[in-house]
C-alpha cells in the first residue's frame, strides 16, 4: 500500500469518502429505519475506518520501513519518554496485522448484513402496505357496489 502507486491509494481514500458520503445522504432521510441501520452500519463504518488508519496502517508503515532489519533494534524500543509507542517484534506485529484484517472483515460484513437487513425490512413493510392497500380497495369495492345496488333498485 505505502508501495503501491499513488493512484492505488486516491482510488482507497475516494471509495471511503463515497461510503461516508453514501451513509451521511441516506442517514438524513426520514425514516426510523434509516436511523436506526443506518446509524449503526455508519458506527461500524467508523470502526472500520479507526482500525485501518491505528492498526494496519500503522503495521504497514513498519513493514515498509524494514525496521526489523536494523542492527539497534532491540525488540521494544520507546520513542520517547511519555509516548507510549512501543514498536513490535516482526512476529507480533504480523499477529497484529492479521487480527486487525479480520476484525476489519467482520465490521465491513456487519455493515453488509445491516443494509441487507434494512432492504428486507423495506421490502417486507412495501408488500404489507401493498396488502393493506388492496384489502382497503375491495372493502370500498363490496360496499360501494352494496350501496350502488340499491340505489339503482330504487330509482326502478
Amino acid at each position: 500500500m505505502h508501495q503501491s502507486p499513488p493512484l492505488i491509494a486516491r482510488i482507497l481514500h475516494i471509495m471511503i469518502g463515497t461510503g461516508f458520503l453514501g451513509f451521511f445522504i441516506k442517514l438524513f432521510q426520514p425514516s426510523e429505519s434509516n436511523m436506526l441501520f443506518d446509524g449503526a452500519s455508519l458506527v461500524l463504518y467508523l470502526i472500520g475506518v479507526g482500525i485501518w488508519i491505528a492498526n494496519i496502517v500503522k503495521g504497514l508503515r513498519t513493514v515498509s520501513a524494514g525496521i526489523w532489519d536494523d542492527e539497534l533494534f532491540t525488540g521494544t524500543p520507546v520513542d520517547g519518554p511519555l509516548t507510549g509507542e512501543v514498536i513490535l517484534g516482526r512476529e507480533d506485529s504480523l499477529k497484529v496485522l492479521a487480527a486487525s484484517n479480520t476484525i476489519l472483515a467482520l465490521v465491513l460484513v456487519g455493515v453488509l448484513v445491516l443494509q441487507a437487513g434494512q432492504w428486507y425490512a423495506e421490502r417486507k413493510d412495501n408488500e404489507e402496505r401493498e396488502k393493506m392497500d388492496q384489502v382497503d380497495a375491495d372493502k370500498k369495492a363490496v360496499t360501494g357496489a352494496a350501496s350502488g345496488g340499491s340505489h339503482s333498485k330504487k330509482k326502478q
